[in-house]
């Protein structure tokens, strides 16, 4: 696998313009068609994507404009899954989203995904930056999906059959033009803090049994990929409305997740007190696996004094050299369409703050 070369970074969803938000609203209820719709999703893409090289990103994302949530959208795309409506939405701290889920209703198959098509525009859109391309990992579809249990009684074949169709997703993305496609992934936060592990357990899950299942899954989905094709895994804790959900270090997932994954970079959340600390950093074995360092937080427009972020970089430098850490927000600025609660000047402010500092600390 090659080096990870983007010092600064950033996880991909962006704040949506009203304009946006007002068009995906008027679609939703019946008073602009799809089309007209795509003129307003391709209008605000061009321009995000500019806006992101002018603060001087190298890799570029097209914000997630065309999708309301992170992972449903993207899921209800892969053959065999719908879309479902639980009644119930995903409690946060304080506050719950809107009624969403997706359910696994026929054997998965593969598909040409729909999103292909939105990731051939965005690159036409990067110009000479690197089209970035985010979706969620294969384990979402397990932890977050319901599956019926006469489609697949053994879920084995259920893991199997979800490593298949990734692969063949994965290479449509790269035969498309794909070479940096990003893996965002809530297990790992939960599996990293003891209460959502015992919520687990009290539901009659293993949680050891699915790291391992998680990993070989992605490994299995992974083995034919490129070796041009970066793969990033950003482990998320839950990012709605600025708030969170699951609360913890990295140490007991750490020797598994930088041992065992074969992927070129993780995106680590490390904006709070709930991170702990960068101790775990010491599991990096791979001289060619980096670390993404979410020091910089989307969750509120304040902005980190550039010092204290190139101090808590030098510090985490103790425990893997500086040539295999990054520097990037820590998670994405809007992972539905509601968005964080920050303005749009704020987001703009803190990228460009993130490319300033890798400028300092990596020049």
């Amino acid at each position: 696998m090659a080096q990870f070369t983007y010092k600064a970074d950033h996880v991909g969803s962006l704040l949506r313009p009203l304009e946006l938000k007002e068009s995906r609203s008027q679609f939703a209820n019946g008073e602009i068609t799809l089309e007209e719709l795509r003129v307003v999703e391709d209008k605000a893409i061009a321009e995000v994507v500019q806006k992101q090289k002018d603060v001087g990103l190298k890799a570029v994302t097209d914000g997630e404009f065309r999708r309301a949530w992170w992972h449903f959208d993207f899921l209800e795309g892969l053959g065999g899954v719908e879309g479902s409506d639980t009644g119930d939405g995903i409690a946060f701290q304080g506050v719950q989203t809107k009624s969403r889920s997706i359910k696994v209703v026929e054997k998965l198959f593969y598909q040409p995904h729909r999103e292909i098509e939105f990731f051939k525009y965005l690159q036409e859109q990067a110009g000479d930056a690197t089209a970035k391309y985010a979706i969620p990992s294969p384990s979402m579809l397990h932890f977050r999906g319901d599956v019926d249990k006469d489609v697949y009684p053994d879920e084995e074949e259920y893991f199997k059959d979800i490593a298949k169709v990734y692969g063949e997703v994965i290479k449509d993305f790269y035969d498309a033009g794909c070479r940096y496609l990003q893996l965002d992934d809530t297990s790992w936060g939960y599996f990293s803090s003891k209460e959502q592990v015992q919520k687990l357990i009290d539901s009659g899950k293993d949680p050891e049994y699915l790291q391992d299942k998680y990993i070989e899954v992605l490994n299995t989905a992974l083995k034919d990929r490129p070796e041009d094709l970066y793969v990033t895994m950003h482990i998320c804790r839950g990012n709605f409305r600025s708030t969170w959900i699951s609360s913890g270090g990295y140490e007991p997932v750490a020797e598994r997740l930088f041992g065992d994954l074969n992927i070129d970079a993780f995106f680590l959340e490390y904006d709070s007190d709930r991170a702990g600390s960068f101790e775990p950093l010491r599991h990096v074995k791979r001289k060619d696996l980096t670390i993404v360092l979410g020091l910089v937080t989307s969750k509120t427009g304040e902005l980190e004094n550039p010092d204290e972020v190139k101090a808590r970089i030098k510090e985490a430098s103790e425990y893997l050299p500086l040539e295999q850490l990054a520097l990037s927000p820590q998670c994405g600025f809007a992972s539905t369409e509601e968005g964080n609660v920050l303005a749009e000047d704020e987001q703009w402010k803190k990228l460009q703050s993130v490319v300033d500092i890798t400028k300092e600390v990596w020049n």
